[in-house]
């Protein structure tokens, strides 16, 4: 009997071939059979998925915006009543999904929980329930979410999710979907700064910053500070409070810092710390003039960290103080470079098209929120929401209207 080695760079048998496809498909099937047994429950609290919900977010790719403590910050500041999600198979927990139930023009709408303070959402998934990805019966999973919701919502709308995440796909793909009007910038890591920087216009960029460093000492001098006590922190927020509202009024923009449950949940963020699992909900960054301008902060951001994953939550300058230094981008290079060699693979500036993020991001994410009338009401809902996005997404991507729309947006107040 003779016998014949497959070159590598010759194709399989049409019989073996066969044989993969049908394999493939068996495991779909078998995933879709699974779906059917799925158990959906909904919890009104917290407290009962705690232990579940930490095993969940352990994974590095489960964004920060869904774990425990950020949610917990949330719910404590503004009381809204939940619908939290959870999905078993086979005696184990499948999916968590954090959502509260919102009031908007009538309707009932179930969302994410945070979901006006995030800059990207992915659910929390079992590990094999989320690397089945696209396996995962769409129109099954879709009838299971609306009769767990019945009731209780009128529309699932849950917002920003990118269809891939660091190469795994949501298991939520196959669900209504609308492109969301908003992209998220990242920059991805190398071992040192250097090799970072190689990603950008590196040459023009260190250039940038000696001027800058020069115009910096010319004025007095700097200082790069993170405050250590929580004291300081929380203090350095308030400041922010206060830079942000200028420049929002300024803008003739209405302050979205501005309510006490935001504030309280943001300071809430900054006592939710675990230095094991590398993870912090909120950390104010400083850059502190000296000279003639003693104390004064030119610039200030919040970032955030879960595992190898820093999120950019928001900034502000101090308008008032140096304008010719750029202070915010001088801080980013500042914030970016002391984060190489502490475990970072990501730093993200998260949602919103400005001329800084793509100066710093080579790397554009397109988000997507998934759509789900519950009830009669919501499928009205459901259309008005892609309407309203796919008109934003019309207008961001045209600069001229853009610039006009934020004119009459910073007339009207």
């Amino acid at each position: 009997m003779q016998t014949q080695k497959l070159d590598v760079h010759e194709q399989p048998s049409a019989g073996v071939a066969l044989a993969d496809t049908a394999v493939s498909r068996l495991r779909q099937l078998s995933m879709k059979l699974a779906m059917a047994q799925i158990d959906i429950e909904v919890f009104d609290s917290m407290q009962p998925l705690e232990d579940d919900w930490r095993a969940l977010e352990r994974d590095n790719l489960q964004s920060l915006h869904q774990s425990y403590d950020w949610c917990a910050a949330w719910v404590s500041a503004f009381q809204r009543p939940l619908a939290i999600l959870k999905g078993t198979y086979d005696g184990q927990t499948a999916f968590i999904l954090p959502v509260e139930i919102v009031k908007s023009r009538g309707l009932s709408v179930a969302r994410f929980i945070g979901a006006d303070h995030s800059n990207i959402n992915t659910g929390l998934f079992s590990e094999n329930f989320a690397e089945s990805g696209g396996s995962i019966d769409a129109d099954k999973f879709a009838g299971q979410l609306q009769h767990a919701l019945k009731g209780r919502a009128d529309l699932l709308l849950l917002q920003n999710i990118p269809l891939e995440w660091r190469e795994r796909q949501t298991p939520l793909t196959g669900l209504p979907m609308v492109q969301n009007q908003n992209h998220a910038y990242q920059l991805p890591f190398h071992p040192t700064f250097e090799e970072t920087l190689k990603q950008l216009n590196a040459k023009t960029r260190r250039k940038k910053f000696r001027v800058q460093s020069k115009r910096l000492e010319a004025a007095g001098g700097f200082e790069y500070v993170i405050p250590s006590t929580s004291e300081e922190q929380h203090h350095l927020l308030d400041t922010f409070f206060r830079l942000k509202s200028v420049r929002f009024t300024n803008l003739g923009l209405p302050d979205v810092f501005a309510d006490k449950e935001t504030r309280t949940f943001l300071h809430g963020l900054i006592d939710k710390r675990d230095d094991a699992n590398q993870y912090f909900g909120l950390q104010m960054h400083v850059l502190r003039l000296k000279g003639e301008n003693q104390g004064r902060i030119a610039a200030i951001s919040g970032i955030s960290r879960k595992g190898d994953h820093i999120i950019c939550q928001f900034g502000a300058i101090d308008e008032g103080v140096v304008p010719d230094t750029s202070p915010g981008e001088f801080l980013y290079w500042q914030t970016i470079s002391g984060l190489h060699g502490k475990g970072v693979a990501l730093f993200d500036f998260g949602l919103g098209d400005q001329t800084y993020k793509r100066s710093w991001a080579p790397v554009e994410t397109a988000h997507y929120d998934v759509v789900l009338p519950v009830s009669p009401f919501g499928i009205v809902g459901a259309a008005a929401h892609r309407i309203i996005t796919r008109g934003k997404a019309h207008i961001k991507a045209r600069p001229k209207l853009y610039k006009f729309a934020q004119g009459i947006r910073a007339r009207i107040g």
